[in-house]
């Protein structure tokens, strides 16, 4: 088995080993994962936090080996709060790192950072808190960052800043917690869920206080949400059909 770690501030994870092929998800920086399968210009990776598969650009990751992976998967996470930060390499050059990213791997890296770095479980009163650090983030497919963010990324990554681990795709996280019967009796934190006209999962955000909702569409914005789903009071519209609601914390 081989072992990788992201060394730059994001890379993306594709669907098929090739540029043009979908965008399933992004690495921040200091993400760690087990090497699949491995081609000339591509490997298919297991990222170690969420298990999350997909095939990455050779040059966009150093390999690590067993030990510097098996050190990195038995410490406390620590992750960058800053909306952009940078960190120095041996040649005193910086390379900016988003929100999010992990700091375990910096002496693996031989790198340096002096910034804010949040580490352990916080309280659920924190995650709305940290859900506005991406409002008006623009929507992008596959997206984890505040430059470019998903429904579901969106939801992790909240999740991930606070130390709770949520899986990637939003029908991967409404396998997760416990189902609630009526948004009364939900907490700011707890996540709902939508379908389509299939009754498949597809999409996810964060109950806030007052039957509000943080979530991404278009951006991350926050709307109404009752009983029939969210209400875009831009649109004048129901945009998406709730499907449950399931309590994580």
């Amino acid at each position: 088995m081989q072992y990788g770690i992201c060394h730059l501030s994001i890379a993306p994870l594709r669907f098929e080993s090739s540029d043009k092929s979908e965008l399933v998800s992004q690495l921040l920086y200091g993400d760690h994962f087990k090497i699949i399968e491995k081609r000339k210009n591509w490997s298919k990776i297991r990222l170690a936090f969420d298990s999350y598969e997909g095939w990455i650009d050779t040059k966009q990751y150093q390999e690590i080996d067993e030990n510097q992976y098996k050190t990195l998967e038995n410490s406390d996470l620590k992750l960058s709060i800053d909306l952009v930060e940078f960190i120095e390499d041996t040649h005193e050059q910086l390379h900016p790192i988003l929100l999010g990213s992990s700091l375990n791997g910096l002496s693996i890296l031989n790198h340096k950072h002096d910034g804010n770095i949040v580490e352990g479980k916080k309280s659920k009163d924190n995650i709305i808190q940290t859900a506005f650090l991406y409002l008006n983030s623009p929507y992008l497919w596959g997206g984890k960052s505040p430059f470019g963010i998903d429904c579901s990324g969106f939801t992790q990554m909240v999740y991930k800043l606070n130390g709770y681990s949520l899986l990637r795709d939003a029908s991967q996280q409404s396998t997760q917690g416990e189902a609630l019967s009526f948004i009364e009796e939900s907490e700011p934190g707890d996540l709902a869920f939508f379908d389509n006209s299939e009754g498949q999962i597809v999409h996810v955000g964060l109950i806030m206080h007052d039957n509000y909702i943080i979530h991404a569409h278009g951006k991350v914005r926050i709307d109404r949400l009752d009983h029939t789903g969210i209400y875009n009071v831009d649109q004048k519209t129901h945009t998406h059909k709730l499907r449950v609601i399931k309590k994580v914390i």
